[in-house]
Order: C-alpha cells, then structure tokens, then sequence
C-alpha cells in the first residue's frame, strides 16, 4: 500500500498503549491483568433479558437518530429534576466515546485549543487531534486536583473547550464541590465550553459527585452504560447539553454512527432501574485492599472513586518499571501512555479478587527489590 494514501492527522495519532497491554495479555499464560478498566461483573439478568426480547421482537431496524423515546425520556427525566435548565436535551450515541467524539467535530475549528488535565484518559488527546484541534494540557502533578488558576493561565483566545473527568481515569480522584464550581463558573465567565466525562460518576467512594453543570447550564455532559452496568461491548452512551449543541451532534450522528444499536437501547431501558449498591460496595472494598497493600510500599494519591490507582513507580521510569512487571507475568500501564511525563503507572482494580491479590503480591515484591535498581532523578 501507498503511505501516501494515509492522512496526515493518522501521524499524529498513536495506536493505544491499553490496547497495546489487552493484546499482549491474550499472548501470555495466565497473565496477571491489572490494566484494564473492564469491569469484573457481568449485565444484570433482566438488562440481558431486555436486549433478547428486543430481538425476538423483531426490533433490529435503525431507530431515530437522537435515540428511542423510551430512553431519551428517563434520562430527560432525571437531567431536568438534578438541573431544572430551561435549555438541555438529551442524545442517544454509540457509547460515551462516541459522544465525545460528536462533540468535539460539533464544536472544534482546525487550530482550536482544547484544555485537558495531565494526567488524562488516552482517547482524549486523539479525539482533538481527529477533530483538528490542539491539546493544551494543565498539569495537575503530584496531587491530581484541579486548579482554576492554572486553567485560566491556560485559555486563549482559541480556547473552544475545556474537557473534565471525574472521577478520574487514570488517577481515580474525585473532584471537590469546590474545584469543580471554580471551574465551572471560569468557564462560564470565559465562554468556554465545558465537557464534563462523568461515565465513572457512580464509583464515588468518600465524597458525593459534584456535577459542574449545577453551576454552569451550557456543560455538556457526556456519560454511558459501560463501567456502572458492565455493558462495555454493548457501545451505549448519552451526551445531555444546551440545545444547539445536541441538535448539532444529533445531526453529525445521521451521517456517522446512525444512531445507537437499538436492542441495546431498550436494554438501556431497563438498565437505568438496576440498583448498583452491590457494586460500589464491591469496588469500594477492592479500593480499600489496593490502599492496605501498597500504601507502604508505594506513594498512593487519593483513591476516591473509579476503579484505578495511579502512582509514582519506585524506581527507574515508568516504562521500565511496566517491562519489569511483564517479566513477573504482570500486565500494568506505564503513566507515559496518559501524560506527557513517564513517572506513574496505572493500575486497574476492576478484576476478581484472586487476581488482585496476585498482582499486589506482585507489586510489593518489586518494590521492595527496589534497593538494587537504579533510583529515578
């Protein structure tokens, strides 16, 4: 084939490094696999019920663009009673990337800047690359939180957007009420678009989500079906905002994704009254294992919410430490692949039990043998 015939924006845009670690995982024997954020729990019984009835029904056509009304209304439903905006609708899209996705074609210019914080989920800067922006980064090391003051430093006048996730993939903190109504309220005064990624929002384990959209009404709120029902294959997503901008994404999704799979939506249905207290026990519990496993061992931040650690390998970069790791059969994400420093990796506690115990009987030896490596500068 012809390199020629490849894009531009295709050099700018680099195969996934978690991508990367799912292949080679199906290549080793018994991996220990902490590098996923692929929830342990299965669909719940009466959502898989829900898809197979819509089968058997004979719904396999296209639905509307924006979503079937069933869905799109419970989710209205709850948007309005959490805001009460005026202005906020609802659009139905092929998962929470799919969303994002939308909204940064709908929203960036070629040159536009978007703001994003380091560390960041990997699609991020890719997705404002596809859409031909710039990735401004403000770097949120060694805490993580996040800093009004350093984000106004960072807008410009081709700041379009600024792009929030809480909790946070990779880091897994929980945004303040305060550091997410700073930034909200920024944002409005700069006339700058937020985008808050709120798919992990249901693993809040010390503190109560803080929505940005309560101090500012034109966020966009992306969110999903995947990590809080286990429906990561199942590609369901949502996106509720001002109106021009839903009506814009819903008409970018005619000519791309169509529309959502439609036995998935009415699944959706159905999923959105599942009660989830069992798996935020759950993942609250593996959360409170990682911490009393490595806390002495390793410099954790904050483990508030989602289902990741993020923290300083103990020696060398964290590529290295990553290589070393696979020679013991344990799979981990160097911090290289979410931030522009290689100084952290990540950690996913979304496995079963065993394997978690594995890998931080894993982690801990390393570190421990820490003594005869070479220490970072």
């Amino acid at each position: 084939m012809n390199d020629a015939w490849i894009a531009e924006r295709m050099r700018h845009i680099d195969a996934s490094g978690i991508r990367k670690a799912f292949d080679m995982a199906k290549s080793m024997k018994d991996p220990i696999n902490l590098s996923i954020g692929l929830p342990d729990f299965d669909v719940a019984e009466p959502v898989k019920d829900a898809a197979i009835a819509a089968i058997e029904g004979g719904f396999n056509a296209y639905t509307v663009t924006q979503g079937i009304p069933e869905l799109r209304d419970k989710l209205q439903a709850q948007a309005d009673a959490e805001f009460a905006h005026p202005d906020r609708q609802v659009v139905i899209t092929s998962g929470s990337s799919g969303a994002l996705l939308l909204a940064l074609c709908c929203v960036v210019d070629p040159g536009d800047e978007v703001i994003l914080f380091d560390p960041y989920f990997v699609m991020y800067r890719h997705l404002v690359t596809l859409a031909g922006g710039k990735t401004v980064a403000v770097d949120t090391y060694p805490d993580f939180r996040i800093d009004a003051e350093r984000v106004a430093a960072a807008i410009t006048p081709r700041t379009k957007a600024v792009l929030v996730n809480s909790p946070t993939n990779p880091t897994g903190v929980v945004a303040t009420e305060a550091e997410m109504k700073a930034l909200a309220e920024l944002c409005r005064q700069r006339n700058v678009l937020l985008i808050s990624d709120e798919v992990y929002k249901s693993f809040c384990y010390d503190r109560p989500f803080a929505a940005p959209a309560h101090w500012n009404e034109d966020t966009l709120v992306v969110d999903g079906f995947s990590k809080a029902y286990g429906m990561t294959g199942w590609r369901l997503g949502y996106a509720h905002g001002p109106t021009k901008l839903i009506q814009e994404m819903a008409k970018l999704q005619q000519f791309s994704y169509i529309c959502a799979p439609s036995i998935v939506q009415k699944a959706g249905v159905v999923a959105l009254d599942q009660d989830l207290t069992n798996q935020i026990h759950t993942y609250r519990r593996k959360r409170d294992a990682v911490v009393a496993a490595l806390k002495n061992d390793f410099q954790l931040p904050m483990l508030e919410g989602a289902f990741y650690a993020f923290f300083p390998a103990p020696w060398g970069t964290a590529s290295e430490f990553a290589a070393e790791a696979i020679r013991h059969n344990l799979l981990i994400i160097p911090g290289n692949v979410f931030s522009k420093k290689d100084t952290h990796i990540r950690i996913s506690y979304a496995v079963d039990d065993a394997t978690l115990t594995r890998g931080l009987d894993v982690l801990r030896e390393m570190a421990r043998n820490s003594r005869s490596k070479t220490p970072r500068a």
